[in-house]
């Protein structure tokens, strides 16, 4: 994480773990992860994919999965 383009040096970042999936790519579930986390959260600084899995259904990829970090950045 990126501390430095924060503008407040007394500004707290708290990091939330998401798993989410998709039926399309990675990257589709990682936006997907966002997605959801900006229905409660604001602020959202960066996402960091943790771990990416796959599930295989008939020789073919059926859900691609990703574990995420969600930093976002703590009101006063």
């Amino acid at each position: 994480m990126n501390l430095d383009s924060m503008e407040d040096p007394m500004a707290v970042i708290k990091v939330i773990e998401l798993i989410a999936q998709s039926e399309r790519s990675w990257e589709d579930a990682v936006q997907t992860a966002v997605a959801e986390a900006t229905k409660t959260l604001r602020d959202i600084k960066n996402v960091y994919v943790k771990n990416m899995q796959a599930t295989v259904e008939n020789g073919r990829v059926a859900h691609y999965r990703v574990n995420t970090k969600i930093s976002f950045l703590v009101e006063k």
